[in-house]
């Protein structure tokens, strides 16, 4: 293997730069080239490659965002596209493949890979919704600026004794929602993985109030409904005021904390080594701080799990 690819794909999240970093030097430090596709699979069809440099990854490590820019692709979800995206990378003369981002991206992997060219999966999102790894590369940066967004917000909250629902990011996952709820202090949190009970929500919210709470914070996942779906429904049982704070696009930028800088690092260096070794058709993880490898076939096939145990934790904890 002469030369390797890296682009970033779907969704932006904090660490990715440094994950491309990771690529590109470890890379160049065994004497391969790298080159790098801008704009996502897009990008790869249009064949916007660049060759990248030592330089060319200097003074990113600590920048959200991704220089290589990201795009969605409904074209390169078919077999035509795929194909152009294939004739583009033989065209430079590039032997395989990183792929930095979440689901979608993985999916166009897969692709590749079922089409003879070797590509090795990075999971590089917010939503912490990949499988075959305990955390994703923008992970612990997201539930850091949500933390930090709940704080300020519990400050007003106790100043006017109300109740603020936050609406968090996650897509179907209740990652962000539960690490973020339960870091916070949050007296409820609403997640996909678990039934809801609004009913006995508002009953819950009530007690508190009745016993002097003045005020509280409800943590949604967005897979779940929108912050304001949640307060009528809330309003409906019980007689509150309430105010809906929708964190937004807010939770994907940002410098990266040192946990995803590392994670990001470890992982993109690991995806370089998988590719020397002639591994194609891997995706690469995390699992009790040790770095994981699965076919990205099968890693795409496995079920996502949220942490049950810590859902069962910030319930008993916030009584």
């Amino acid at each position: 293997m002469k030369r390797i690819g890296v682009l970033t794909s779907g969704g932006d999240a904090p660490g990715m730069n440094a994950a491309v970093r990771a690529v590109v030097r470890k890379a160049i430090y065994h004497e391969i080239e790298v080159y790098g596709v801008i704009g996502g699979y897009a990008g790869l069809m249009s064949g916007n490659i660049e060759k990248l440099e030592l330089g060319s990854v200097g003074d990113i490590i600590h920048r959200g965002g991704t220089f290589l820019q990201s795009a969605r692709s409904e074209e390169f979800k078919t077999k035509e596209g795929q194909q152009r995206g294939i004739a583009q990378l033989r065209k430079h003369g590039i032997d395989g493949l990183v792929v930095i981002g979440g689901d979608g991206s993985y999916r166009g992997a897969k692709a590749l890979t079922e089409q003879g060219f070797p590509c090795v999966g990075v999971p590089g999102t917010i939503d912490n919704d990949i499988p075959g790894t305990q955390f994703t590369i923008g992970f612990d940066t997201a539930v850091n600026t949500v933390i930090d967004a709940i704080d300020k917000i519990r400050d007003t909250a106790s100043s006017h004794e109300r109740t603020f629902i936050v609406e968090v990011m996650g897509r179907n996952a209740g990652d962000i929602a539960l690490w973020a709820g339960l870091a916070g202090g949050a007296e409820t949190i609403l997640i996909p993985e678990a039934e809801q009970d609004i009913q006995e929500i508002a009953q819950r919210l009530k007690k508190g109030q009745d016993r002097g709470k003045k005020h509280s914070i409800i943590i949604v996942a967005e897979g779940v409904m929108n912050g304001y779906e949640a307060s009528k429904q809330i309003q409906e049982v019980a007689d509150m005021d309430i105010r809906v704070t929708v964190l937004g696009h807010v939770q994907r930028g940002g410098s990266p904390t040192v946990t995803d800088r590392v994670l990001a690092s470890r992982l993109g260096a690991r995806a370089v080594e998988l590719l020397l070794a002639d591994k194609g058709g891997r995706a690469v993880g995390i699992e009790n701080n040790k770095l994981v490898d699965y076919d990205i076939i099968e890693a795409l096939a496995m079920p996502h799990k949220v942490d049950l145990d810590l859902y069962k934790l910030s319930s008993e904890l916030s009584i």
